[in-house]
């Protein structure tokens, strides 16, 4: 923990507080975003999955999506490239876990759904694993932590949001 002392009151080391704090909260989310994937994937590794593929079989398994969603319309909710999501989803696509067929009603647009066999790896094997991971994980947080936490995420989220759509 940075020890913040007196010099919070002195308003001449504020900006160098607030860098320092900064600093430290990315480094920490970049080093808890590698720690998801390596033990998130190790949750699942037994059913062939790692954290993207349980991102994306999440993403399809939502009421609203029970169609399919379009590439475009998933890497956008998953927040990734189209690039990097294709070739995931063709993994996905080659193990059995997802269909892609081409949208009717826009030829260019590629739909993609959960197949019978993606539904039972998600639901059956990987749901149980991934809430064991959840309770394993914020086995030390309250409900509040957790409230409070997913607050300041979605505060930092929407941030790099904007940042990310420009100047309007």
């Amino acid at each position: 923990m940075i020890d913040l002392g007196e010099d919070v009151t002195d308003r001449s080391t504020e900006p160098s507080v607030r860098l320092e704090l900064a600093n430290r909260l990315f480094f920490r989310l970049y080093q808890c975003a590698n720690m998801l994937h390596k033990t998130g994937s190790r949750a699942v590794e037994a059913e062939g999955l790692t954290t993207q593929q349980w991102a994306i079989l999440g993403a399809l398994s939502r009421q609203e999506v029970q169609r399919g969603m379009s590439i475009g319309d998933l890497a956008k909710y998953l927040m990734v490239s189209r690039q990097n999501l294709a070739g995931l989803i063709g993994r996905m696509e080659r193990d059995g876990h997802v269909s892609i067929v081409t949208d009717s009603r826009d030829r260019r647009s590629r739909i993609v759904t959960m197949t019978k066999s993606g539904r039972r790896v998600w639901h059956i094997q990987a749901q149980p694993k991934i809430r064991a991971y959840y309770e394993e994980v914020l086995a030390d947080f309250s409900i509040n932590d957790v409230t409070h936490t997913l607050h300041y995420l979605l505060k930092i989220l929407g941030a790099m949001q904007r940042l990310d759509r420009g100047p309007d």
